[in-house]
Protein backbone atom coordinates (compact mmCIF):
# COMPACT_ATOMS: atom_id res chain seq x y z
CA UNK A 1 0.00 0.00 0.00
CA UNK A 2 1.57 3.29 -1.14
CA UNK A 3 0.91 6.71 0.28
CA UNK A 4 0.23 8.86 -2.80
CA UNK A 5 1.05 12.53 -2.54
CA UNK A 6 3.63 12.09 0.22
CA UNK A 7 6.81 14.00 -0.52
CA UNK A 8 10.35 12.80 0.10
CA UNK A 9 13.51 14.89 0.08
CA UNK A 10 16.67 12.88 -0.57
CA UNK A 11 20.25 14.08 -0.22
CA UNK A 12 23.11 11.89 -1.49
CA UNK A 13 26.26 12.85 -3.40
CA UNK A 14 26.19 9.59 -5.39
CA UNK A 15 24.34 10.36 -8.61
CA UNK A 16 23.67 6.68 -9.29
CA UNK A 17 21.96 6.20 -5.93
CA UNK A 18 19.98 9.43 -6.33
CA UNK A 19 18.71 8.39 -9.76
CA UNK A 20 17.90 4.87 -8.59
CA UNK A 21 15.92 6.01 -5.57
CA UNK A 22 14.14 8.81 -7.39
CA UNK A 23 12.98 6.36 -10.05
CA UNK A 24 12.04 3.57 -7.64
CA UNK A 25 10.21 5.73 -5.11
CA UNK A 26 8.47 7.78 -7.79
CA UNK A 27 7.08 4.58 -9.27
CA UNK A 28 5.81 3.71 -5.78
CA UNK A 29 3.73 6.90 -5.76
CA UNK A 30 5.95 9.29 -3.85
CA UNK A 31 6.88 12.81 -4.94
CA UNK A 32 10.68 12.73 -4.72
CA UNK A 33 13.12 15.65 -4.78
CA UNK A 34 16.86 15.22 -4.53
CA UNK A 35 19.92 17.24 -3.57
CA UNK A 36 23.61 16.35 -3.89
CA UNK A 37 24.96 18.28 -0.87
CA UNK A 38 24.01 19.95 2.39
CA UNK A 39 23.55 23.41 0.92
CA UNK A 40 21.16 22.10 -1.69
CA UNK A 41 19.26 20.15 0.94
CA UNK A 42 18.80 23.18 3.21
CA UNK A 43 17.61 25.30 0.30
CA UNK A 44 15.19 22.64 -0.94
CA UNK A 45 13.66 21.96 2.49
CA UNK A 46 13.18 25.65 3.25
CA UNK A 47 11.60 26.23 -0.15
CA UNK A 48 9.17 23.32 0.21
CA UNK A 49 8.89 21.14 3.34
CA UNK A 50 8.82 17.36 2.90
CA UNK A 51 6.85 14.57 4.57
CA UNK A 52 10.04 12.53 5.03
CA UNK A 53 13.78 13.12 4.65
CA UNK A 54 16.51 10.68 3.61
CA UNK A 55 20.00 11.84 4.61
CA UNK A 56 23.30 10.35 3.49
CA UNK A 57 25.94 10.64 6.22
CA UNK A 58 28.92 11.43 4.00
CA UNK A 59 28.46 14.56 1.86
CA UNK A 60 30.97 16.87 0.17
CA UNK A 61 30.23 20.03 2.17
CA UNK A 62 28.85 18.84 5.52
CA UNK A 63 27.82 15.52 6.99
CA UNK A 64 24.34 14.17 7.49
CA UNK A 65 24.70 14.45 11.26
CA UNK A 66 24.87 18.25 11.13
CA UNK A 67 21.91 18.31 8.75
CA UNK A 68 19.91 16.07 11.08
CA UNK A 69 20.68 18.38 13.99
CA UNK A 70 19.67 21.41 11.91
CA UNK A 71 16.33 19.84 10.98
CA UNK A 72 15.53 18.98 14.59
CA UNK A 73 16.39 22.48 15.80
CA UNK A 74 13.70 24.08 13.60
CA UNK A 75 10.12 23.90 14.80
CA UNK A 76 8.89 23.97 11.20
CA UNK A 77 10.62 20.68 10.39
CA UNK A 78 10.97 19.08 13.83
CA UNK A 79 8.36 16.36 13.25
CA UNK A 80 9.57 15.29 9.80
CA UNK A 81 10.70 11.63 9.91
CA UNK A 82 14.40 11.19 9.04
CA UNK A 83 16.08 8.09 7.64
CA UNK A 84 19.88 8.18 7.56
CA UNK A 85 22.02 6.25 5.07
CA UNK A 86 25.63 5.26 5.63
CA UNK A 87 28.32 3.16 4.00
CA UNK A 88 29.98 2.73 7.41
CA UNK A 89 29.45 -0.39 9.47
CA UNK A 90 30.52 1.45 12.63
CA UNK A 91 27.78 1.25 15.25
CA UNK A 92 28.98 4.59 16.65
CA UNK A 93 27.66 6.34 13.54
CA UNK A 94 24.25 4.80 14.09
CA UNK A 95 24.25 5.83 17.74
CA UNK A 96 25.12 9.42 16.85
CA UNK A 97 22.38 9.63 14.23
CA UNK A 98 19.72 8.25 16.54
CA UNK A 99 20.79 10.51 19.40
CA UNK A 100 20.49 13.53 17.11
CA UNK A 101 16.88 12.61 16.37
CA UNK A 102 16.99 10.36 13.30
CA UNK A 103 14.03 7.98 13.19
CA UNK A 104 15.71 5.13 11.33
CA UNK A 105 19.06 4.08 9.93
CA UNK A 106 19.99 2.00 6.88
CA UNK A 107 23.44 0.78 5.91
CA UNK A 108 24.75 0.69 2.35
CA UNK A 109 24.41 -1.32 0.25
CA UNK A 110 20.67 -1.64 0.83
CA UNK A 111 17.61 -2.88 -0.99
CA UNK A 112 15.34 -0.11 -2.36
CA UNK A 113 12.45 -2.36 -1.42
CA UNK A 114 13.57 -2.41 2.22
CA UNK A 115 13.98 1.37 2.19
CA UNK A 116 10.46 1.74 0.82
CA UNK A 117 9.10 -0.49 3.61
CA UNK A 118 10.80 1.64 6.24
CA UNK A 119 9.50 4.84 4.62
CA UNK A 120 5.95 3.53 4.71
CA UNK A 121 6.29 2.45 8.35
CA UNK A 122 7.54 5.89 9.43
CA UNK A 123 4.85 7.72 7.47
CA UNK A 124 2.14 5.51 8.98
CA UNK A 125 3.49 6.21 12.46
CA UNK A 126 3.59 9.95 11.79
CA UNK A 127 0.04 9.92 10.44
CA UNK A 128 -1.30 7.86 13.36
CA UNK A 129 0.32 10.04 16.00
CA UNK A 130 -1.32 13.15 14.56
CA UNK A 131 -4.86 11.81 15.13
CA UNK A 132 -5.54 13.07 18.61
CA UNK A 133 -8.74 15.14 18.55
CA UNK A 134 -7.34 18.38 19.93
CA UNK A 135 -6.32 16.80 23.21
CA UNK A 136 -3.67 18.17 25.54
CA UNK A 137 -2.08 15.80 28.06
CA UNK A 138 -0.77 17.32 31.29
CA UNK A 139 1.73 15.54 33.55
CA UNK A 140 4.08 16.75 36.25
CA UNK A 141 5.10 20.26 35.07
CA UNK A 142 4.54 19.52 31.38
CA UNK A 143 1.78 19.88 28.78
CA UNK A 144 1.82 17.98 25.49
CA UNK A 145 -0.37 19.16 22.62
CA UNK A 146 -1.33 15.96 20.80
CA UNK A 147 -2.17 17.72 17.53
CA UNK A 148 0.84 19.98 17.10
CA UNK A 149 3.18 17.68 19.10
CA UNK A 150 4.35 20.76 21.01
CA UNK A 151 5.67 20.15 24.52
CA UNK A 152 5.62 22.97 27.07
CA UNK A 153 7.07 23.29 30.55
CA UNK A 154 5.34 25.26 33.31
CA UNK A 155 8.06 27.93 33.03
CA UNK A 156 6.99 28.60 29.42
CA UNK A 157 9.83 26.79 27.64
CA UNK A 158 8.87 24.84 24.53
CA UNK A 159 10.79 21.63 23.85
CA UNK A 160 11.08 20.37 20.29
CA UNK A 161 10.36 16.65 19.92
CA UNK A 162 11.36 14.39 17.06
CA UNK A 163 8.84 11.89 15.75
CA UNK A 164 10.51 9.14 17.77
CA UNK A 165 10.50 11.30 20.92
CA UNK A 166 6.79 11.98 20.53
CA UNK A 167 5.92 8.32 19.92
CA UNK A 168 7.78 7.25 23.06
CA UNK A 169 6.34 10.02 25.23
CA UNK A 170 2.83 9.23 24.00
CA UNK A 171 3.34 5.56 24.89
CA UNK A 172 4.30 6.49 28.46
CA UNK A 173 1.40 8.93 28.75
CA UNK A 174 -1.02 6.27 27.54
CA UNK A 175 0.25 3.93 30.30
CA UNK A 176 1.12 6.10 33.32
CA UNK A 177 2.55 4.33 36.37
CA UNK A 178 2.71 1.05 34.45
CA UNK A 179 5.89 -0.89 33.75
CA UNK A 180 6.62 -1.05 30.00
CA UNK A 181 9.09 -3.71 28.90
CA UNK A 182 11.67 -3.12 26.18
CA UNK A 183 9.74 -5.11 23.57
CA UNK A 184 6.67 -2.91 24.04
CA UNK A 185 8.74 0.28 23.84
CA UNK A 186 10.75 -0.96 20.86
CA UNK A 187 7.63 -1.95 18.89
CA UNK A 188 6.07 1.46 19.49
CA UNK A 189 9.04 3.63 18.64
CA UNK A 190 10.97 1.90 15.86
CA UNK A 191 10.03 0.36 12.56
CA UNK A 192 12.93 -2.10 12.35
CA UNK A 193 15.96 -2.90 14.43
CA UNK A 194 19.32 -1.52 13.31
CA UNK A 195 21.13 -2.59 16.47
CA UNK A 196 20.24 -4.69 19.53
CA UNK A 197 16.75 -3.82 20.82
CA UNK A 198 17.99 -3.13 24.34
CA UNK A 199 20.45 -0.53 23.03
CA UNK A 200 17.82 1.18 20.89
CA UNK A 201 15.31 1.42 23.74
CA UNK A 202 17.82 2.65 26.30
CA UNK A 203 19.01 5.36 23.91
CA UNK A 204 15.45 6.47 23.17
CA UNK A 205 14.57 6.66 26.88
CA UNK A 206 17.78 8.54 27.66
CA UNK A 207 17.03 11.08 24.94
CA UNK A 208 13.47 11.58 26.21
CA UNK A 209 14.74 12.08 29.75
CA UNK A 210 16.95 14.87 28.46
CA UNK A 211 13.95 16.52 26.81
CA UNK A 212 11.99 16.30 30.09
CA UNK A 213 14.90 17.59 32.25
CA UNK A 214 14.70 14.23 33.99
CA UNK A 215 18.42 14.03 34.64
CA UNK A 216 18.52 13.36 38.39
CA UNK A 217 20.20 10.18 39.66
CA UNK A 218 18.03 8.19 39.78
CA UNK A 219 15.59 9.80 37.29
CA UNK A 220 12.42 11.15 38.85
CA UNK A 221 9.89 10.96 36.01
CA UNK A 222 10.87 8.00 33.84
CA UNK A 223 12.13 5.39 36.26
CA UNK A 224 14.10 2.27 35.49
CA UNK A 225 12.55 -0.90 36.89
CA UNK A 226 15.50 -3.25 37.02
CA UNK A 227 14.96 -6.41 35.02
CA UNK A 228 11.52 -5.28 33.82
CA UNK A 229 11.64 -2.01 31.86
CA UNK A 230 10.61 1.59 32.45
CA UNK A 231 7.76 3.38 34.21
CA UNK A 232 6.37 6.92 34.00
CA UNK A 233 5.94 8.00 37.63
CA UNK A 234 3.39 10.78 37.07
CA UNK A 235 -0.35 11.33 36.97
CA UNK A 236 -1.68 12.20 33.52
CA UNK A 237 -4.77 14.32 32.89
CA UNK A 238 -6.44 15.03 29.57
CA UNK A 239 -7.77 18.42 28.56
CA UNK A 240 -9.77 19.06 25.40
CA UNK A 241 -9.51 22.24 23.43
Amino acid sequence: MSQPGKSILLVDDDAEIRDLLQTYLSRAGFAVRAACDGAGFRQALCAEPADLVILDVMLPDEDGFSLCRWVREHQRFALVPIIMLTASSDEADRVIGLELGADDYLGKPFSPRELQARIKALLRRAQFSQVAGGEVLAFDQWRLDMVSHRLFHADGEEVILSGADFALLKLFLDHPQQILDRDTIGNATRGREVMPLERIVDMAVSRLRQRLRDTDKPPRLIRTVRGSGYLLAAQVTAQHG
